[in-house]
């Protein structure tokens, strides 16, 4: 079949692939099937039938033909994709298709000439009847030692004889191995199109199933850009801005990527706009004028202002029915108006416009509106007319316009509208006249703490009240900071610094500062301590303002995320005092929130400083701050998993992003939000909803916003799956996005790396990544991130216990690690549950643990109803017990460890608990009966499970004592073992048996021993 989509990538449409695939199956056990799928063009019917197609080819005992409609001459060639498909099968089969229609010749040769000459029967109707029963029966036949898949694609194009051939196959097949499928633009099907009632008969049938395209969501579409740009992830951005504009339309995506390829970022190409113009220019002239006037009036025109723009409502109606029936234009449903059908459309007919009658245009439907303001909703009002007058290429009504549009939209909670319309404003200052800036426009709106007012206590000054450049600056820096667009933030701030006096107007200069510093931080980016330092030299001495409170907030805050004392503690107490003083309730809030998470950090009770976030939390929410509110939500949540709350911060966190959504904020924090979420979900062991909600989140913010959280959490995901390749890919993509270091990212991502290594067989490299932390300035606070890590660390050097590379420098790192835990503060039932762990972890590493450490930490890990870490205590308490020789108590133990882990679905865990249980001679669970044995590693060269056991630990370089300390096993008896392996392997030593192992995988998940 000819390949013809632009994308290397197949992407979605798992529904119907099954649904497909279903067929296929019942068809194959010799019930005929057929299926149409329908879908406006350029949604990816080609593309799915391919796909299904090459599948079908794979499974053996298949055979598949196409056939297309013509679009032009379709009546003077009936049967033309039978005749196309018989094609193709006579040249895929020859001589079987020759024999399948032995007997037909002379009737098939009317389908196809290669059957020979046409019989000399007259073309009445009962010569047709006879040609549809020969081609039923050459079906037949095909479809009795094989499964034959026939489609007719362009449904909507076909000939009348196509259609009825097609429905008496689907009628009379009976008892073969037959699927049929045909394909139909839905866009095409007007009222009286013929397709319609055919379509409707068929479906009433039990055989028949009717599959429904439907545009591409983001995720999709995403998936579909990165296969045609040939990157892994694509631009969160780009997606975004060509989803909007395809609307999801696959074929309109690939035109878009191309576009962009070629360097046409904004337009449509030329092939692309021809396309879509191609229906228009088939209507009437004055129909065309209408679509032309109705591109203008937005995505939705209502009908009221069309009417009132033409002036002459019986032809609009006219001109509407015809383009409604020719699927340009379509009725909207949420109201008396019209869309395109598709944005595309309205956006390549709005650009064929000449530039005069645009301006005429728009020029119209603003003063239409302005006379009849009761035309358009009052909540689209503002923007309607804004866009009107811009496009109608008035600055002296644009502006003003615009200004009002921003207001409206801040007040909506619609950030990225307000930021629009605020850069439509400062592109348009400069086209307009004084008096046109004194008169017209609406006074300063609002941007935080921003003061408007630049006089001196005890006096005013009148131009104060009108609206200033610099107003409109502050108010776009905060829309930017809102809308998630950091980087034209920055900018209007830097532009804006160039034109304030720090002498004259110190407050203002620090409130685009600390902006500046906000921006900075979260884009990752170096400056934001110089510019909160900066901020703080310009306000320290000035009287009480919200400013100066909102500065020290700010720097407080800043501190939280690295490494805070007990000066940044007094910081936001002073920040607390400021802001109650002089009103302004939503920074006093926001700094309550910072001298909870602090007082968490440094002190040793967790409830007070829970119970003073909490309630700046709830005194936030009547304030009407979306998001000092979600600032304090994603700390709250962040709080609670750290303390072991796990089951809270999940509601907490999900109470975040849906406040998110609702008020315009997701791409703004949506990230870490998302990342709070999914690492509490995982200390539940809910590892279904980490995928769902990491997938769901790959769209909620601009790339490189807290994208190193999300890059750590799939890392996490591929640990326990086992798989250490994308785990390592994961860990990089996190350490290239975590530019600044900040603690509570650095250190799960310096676990992670610790983890990789040792899971890989490289345990200096696993001990390095423990070092670059311990013997770096540590924060204080963060016990939930730093007693994992050092539970982790202690784990490697307890593993390697007896390795030659291990030794030097091995007691060193172990007091390191117990120096760094002697200096933490355990808060929680979880952190003294992981510091038990670490507790038995050194002891380990010394070769002195007993059960009773192992005990100690279950019995403290038992409370906190996490699955891990307390898998983790139960795997090492049933060792220590196998060691004491309490086979029955460690069987125990491992059952319960296996279960958690099998809660997590942690593979890695599963094959320890399993690998442990097998050399100690444990059952776990017993074989079902009659169920195969798996060939086990070593089994052609006779090996006993014990001696692969011995063979195993041979490979890794152990000596017999260290082998014999693995399986409880006492030297001597592992000096036996190795014997009888050399015997087996008929290799002369040691070296040659590891060699061999190593050489012919026999135990392929083994790492390579360090330093080969």
């Amino acid at each position: 079949m000819q390949q013809i989509s632009v994308s290397p990538v197949f992407v979605g449409r798992g529904t119907e692939i099954t649904a497909l695939t279903d067929s296929l199956r019942r068809a194959g056990s010799g019930h005929p099937q057929a299926v149409l799928i329908g879908g406006e063009a350029g949604v990816g019917k080609t593309r799915l039938l391919e796909e299904f197609l090459a599948r079908a080819c794979g499974t053996g005992g298949v055979v598949t033909t196409v056939g297309g409609c013509l679009e032009v001459g379709a009546e003077g060639l009936p049967y033309a994709p039978l005749a196309t498909a018989l094609r193709r099968l006579h040249r895929g089969l020859g001589p079987e298709l020759e024999a399948a229609a032995a007997g037909s010749e002379g009737h098939l040769a009317r389908l196809l000439p290669e059957f020979g000459e046409a019989d000399g029967e007259p073309n009445d109707e009962y010569g047709r009847a006879r040609l549809f029963e020969h081609t039923a029966r050459l079906f037949e036949r095909l479809g009795t030692d094989r499964t034959l898949v026939l489609a007719v694609e362009d449904l909507h194009w076909s000939d009348r004889s196509t259609r009825e051939l097609f429905a008496y196959l689907v009628r009379t097949l009976h008892r073969v191995r037959v699927l049929l499928i045909a394909t139909y633009r839905t866009d095409d099907l007007h009222r009286r199109h013929p397709l319609r009632p055919f379509l409707a008969e068929l479906e009433r049938l039990r055989t028949v199933q009717r599959l429904e395209l439907e545009r591409f969501g983001p995720g999709e579409v995403a998936a579909q850009l990165a296969g045609i740009l040939g990157t892994a992830v694509p631009d969160r951005q780009l997606v975004d801005r060509i989803h909007r504009r395809s609307e999801g339309n696959p074929f309109f995506v690939e035109e878009l990527a191309t576009a962009l390829h070629d360097g046409c970022r904004a337009g449509l190409t030329d092939s692309l706009r021809d396309i879509l113009l191609v229906r228009v220019e088939a209507l009437d002239e004055e129909t065309q004028r209408v679509l032309r006037i109705a591109a203008e009036g937005g995505s939705t025109v209502e009908h009221a202002l069309l009417a009132a723009v033409l002036e002459d409502e019986e032809a609009l109606i006219e001109s509407l029915r015809t383009a409604v029936g020719a699927s340009i234009l379509r009725p909207d449903p949420d109201g008396d108006g019209y869309r395109f059908r598709h944005a595309l459309v309205r956006e390549a007919v709005s650009d064929d416009l000449l530039p005069g009658e645009r301006h005429r245009i728009n020029r119209r439907f603003a003063t239409v509106l302005e006379e009849q303001p009761q035309l358009v909703g009052a909540d689209v009002r503002p923007a309607r007319l804004a866009n009107y007058w811009y496009h109608a290429h008035d600055p002296a009504r644009a502006l003003p316009t615009a200004l009002d549009a921003a207001r409206e939209a801040r007040r909506r909670n619609a950030f990225a509208e307000q930021l629009g319309m605020l850069e439509r404003a400062l592109e348009l200052w400069d086209h307009v006249s004084e008096e046109v800036l004194a008169h017209t426009l609406r006074p300063y709106d609002w941007a935080e703490t921003y003061p408007p007012c630049a006089c001196a206590a005890g006096a005013h000054d009148p131009g104060c009240d009108r609206l200033q450049l610099i107003d409109v600056l502050a108010e776009a820096v905060v829309a930017a900071r809102r809308s998630g667009d950091r980087e034209r933030g920055l900018s209007f701030a830097r532009r804006a610094l160039k034109m304030v006096d720090e002498r004259e107007n110190p407050a203002r200069a620090a409130w685009f500062r600390i902006n500046r510093a906000r921006m900075l931080g979260h884009l990752r980016r170096s400056g934001d301590e110089e510019e909160i330092a900066h901020a703080h030299r310009l306000v320290e001495h000035l009287p009480p303002s919200a400013v100066q409170a909102e500065v020290f907030a700010l720097g407080a805050g800043a501190a939280m995320l690295k490494n805070p004392g007990h000066e940044q503690v007094e910081l936001a107490e002073r920040a607390v005092l400021i802001a109650g003083e002089v009103g302004a309730h939503a920074v006093e809030q926001h700094a309550r929130m910072t001298l909870g998470y602090l007082r968490n950090d440094l002190g040793a009770d967790p409830e007070t400083a829970l119970a003073e976030l909490t309630a700046a939390v709830e005194a936030t929410r009547p304030l009407g701050v979306p998001d000092v509110l979600l600032r304090g939500l994603n700390n709250l949540a962040s709080m609670l998993r750290g303390l072991g709350r796990a089951e809270e911060a999940v509601a907490v966190a999900r109470e975040g992003l849906e406040y998110a959504d609702g008020n315009g904020l997701v791409r703004n924090i949506g990230t870490i939000l998302t990342g709070n979420l999914a690492e509490a979900l995982m200390d539940l062991g809910r590892i279904e909803e980490v995928t769902r909600v990491l997938a769901d989140g790959d769209l909620t913010s601009p790339t490189g916003t807290h994208a190193e959280f999300l890059d750590r959490m799939r890392g996490e995901l591929a640990m326990l799956r086992g798989d250490l390749a994308e785990a390592a890919e994961m860990l990089a993509q996190a350490r290239t996005a975590n530019r600044i270091g900040q603690v509570q990212h650095s250190v799960p991502i310096s676990q992670l790396a610790v983890r990789i290594a040792a899971r890989s067989g490289r345990p200096m490299e696993a001990r390095a990544e423990l070092l670059a932390v311990l013997e770096g300035e540590l924060p204080r606070g963060y016990e939930s991130d730093l007693l994992p890590l050092l539970v982790d660390g202690a784990g490697v050097e307890a593993d390697t216990r007896g390795l030659p590379e291990a030794g030097p420098d091995r007691a060193r790192v172990l007091a390191l690690i117990a120096a760094t835990a002697a200096g933490l503060v355990p808060k929680a039932p979880l952190h003294h549950g992981w510091a038990r762990l670490l507790e038995g972890e050194l002891a380990r590493a010394e070769g002195a643990d007993t059960p009773a450490h192992w005990a100690a930490a279950v019995e403290a890990l038992r409370p906190t109803g996490l699955p891990y870490p307390l898998a983790l205590a139960l795997l090492r308490a049933g060792e220590a017990e196998v060691l004491a020789g309490r086979r029955e108590a460690a069987a125990e133990l491992l059952r319960e460890a296996r279960e958690l882990a099998g809660v997590r679905s942690d593979r890695p865990l599963l094959a320890e608990i399993a690998g442990l249980a097998d050399r100690a001679g444990l059952a776990l669970t017993t074989c079902p009966a009659g169920r195969a044995k798996t060939p086990l590693p070593g089994d052609s060269f006779g090996l006993t499970p014990r001696e692969r056991d011995v063979l195993r630990l041979l490979a890794q370089g152990r000596t017999n004592r260290q082998i014999a300390e693995v399986l409880y096993i006492s030297p001597k008896t592992a000096s036996v073992h190795v014997s009888n392996i050399l015997g087996k392997l008929a290799v002369a030593g040691r070296g040659e048996a590891a060699a061999l192992a190593h050489r012919l995988r026999l135990f392929p998940d083994e790492p390579v021993p360090a330093g080969r």
